[in-house]
């Protein structure tokens, strides 16, 4: 199999995924860009990337530049003089001196069939839409959001039942096969994409993670799903917020927000068109539980 020199830059768990099959398949990784550590936990603590942690444990380079349109970031990718730049959620946007920097192009592993779901939020929008058909795409990368040239895409079914989780550990695997495969054979295939095609992924905003039960149920199913596990949908119940972590469908109606049964199997709310039956929520500051665990020490 040929081998190809590469610069790769990614930050969270997506990333690991196809930074281990290229480190697996054998290519020589002369950097890995990541974000700064960040403050996270209770404690506050400086803590590496998924991405970071990996490559220290296989012995990689890693950098970790604040910005990339400081000229030392942009000289030091530079020197490096590698085939190509592959990203995956790398978290932020490219300069054009990066991306003109690799011998044949920037590759990045989008988490969607492009040029649906452009943008920072494609796993969690996929499934909050209802999408039956989902995937991952490979496209040269260009100075437009998610603009540039498609190499390859890989599909994969959505099951009704599927969170935004499970969704982007399917992906994750899904980013690593395209990627290895495209390493593999270095194909010169690129299509341009229809813009008149495309939809946006908006970044999760804060505001729009509380469920509103005057929504069909299905609408708010997918809702909870969408955003399981994180950031987590949430209601206030009994005037205190909790994240609802797990949903299914119900079979009653009611008036929306009104709660039609609480029991093991879990707690019914009325939506406008239906309901869904809360099965695992989360107090502020607690561990998840189930809706026999909840009402075990709650009322409603």
């Amino acid at each position: 199999m040929r081998t190809c020199k590469i610069v790769f830059m990614g930050t969270p768990d997506f990333a690991v995924a196809p930074l281990k099959r290229i480190y697996g398949d054998g290519h020589e990784i002369s950097l890995v860009v990541t974000q700064p550590d960040r403050q996270r936990g209770r404690g506050m603590a400086f803590t590496p990337s998924p991405v970071k942690a990996f490559a220290l444990e296989k012995g990689l380079r890693v950098y970790q530049p604040q910005s990339l349109k400081d000229e030392e970031a942009k000289r030091t990718i530079k020197a490096e003089n590698v085939d190509y730049i592959v990203v995956a959620a790398y978290g932020k946007i490219l300069p054009a001196e990066v991306l003109e920097a690799p011998k044949k192009g920037c590759v990045n592993i989008h988490a969607s069939l492009l040029p649906r779901h452009r943008g920072a939020a494609p796993i969690n929008r996929a499934i909050m839409e209802g999408d039956t058909v989902g995937g991952v795409t490979l496209m040269y990368m260009a100075e437009g959001l998610d603009t540039g040239d498609i190499i390859l895409k890989k599909e994969m079914p959505i099951p009704e039942d599927m969170t935004a989780g499970e969704y982007h550990d399917a992906l994750a695997a899904l980013g690593a096969d395209a990627i290895s495969a495209f390493l593999a054979e270095e194909n010169s295939s690129r299509t341009p994409q229809d813009g008149s095609l495309a939809t946006y992924a908006a970044k999760i905003e804060k505001a729009e993670t509380e469920v509103d039960f005057t929504r069909p149920a299905k609408e708010v199913y997918n809702k909870i799903r969408g955003l399981s596990p994180y950031p987590s949908a949430f209601a206030l119940i009994n005037g205190k917020r909790y994240k609802l972590i797990s949903a299914r469908v119900g079979s009653r109606t009611g008036a929306a927000g009104e709660v039609l049964s609480a029991s093991k199997a879990g707690i019914e709310i009325a939506c406008g068109e239906g309901s869904v039956l809360i099965t695992v929520l989360q107090a502020e500051g607690k561990r998840a539980m189930t809706a026999a665990e909840f009402l075990a020490g709650n009322s409603i």
